[in-house]
């Protein structure tokens, strides 16, 4: 297997996280995460509302998380277990997730907020 990319935090760019967090179902899914502090299954965070996400979307949300430096991801067997950078992004970017997080819990948008 192919080792994981983590961007040390000094790489981590606002952009990225910008990006990242457009996607209201992406920031769902690190909400998520980053209330949990620790996701054993990428399954526990696939349900937002009714709505399930497919496995490859789901793959895919992740991995835009994990390269723009919001989660680190390491390999448990079959599973991954997933853990927030929050502190780490909130010391270089002090108020950013809040903000993003915030706005998205105000919204009506599918998927937003803080679940």
């Amino acid at each position: 297997m192919r080792p994981l990319f983590h961007p040390a935090i000094e790489d981590v760019a606002p952009q990225a996280i910008l990006h990242a967090l457009s996607d209201p179902a992406r920031a769902a899914i690190f909400a998520r995460i980053t209330q949990a502090g620790c996701v054993n299954a990428c399954s526990a965070v696939s349900a937002l509302g009714d709505r399930v996400i497919p496995k490859s979307s789901l793959s895919s949300h992740i991995k835009v998380l994990r390269e723009a430096g919001l989660i680190r991801c390491e390999r448990n067997g079959v599973e991954m277990r997933n853990h927030s950078r929050c502190a780490e992004v909130e010391a270089r970017f002090p108020g950013l997730l809040a903000a993003i997080l915030n706005a998205y819990a105000g919204s009506d948008a599918p998927g937003a907020g803080t679940p």
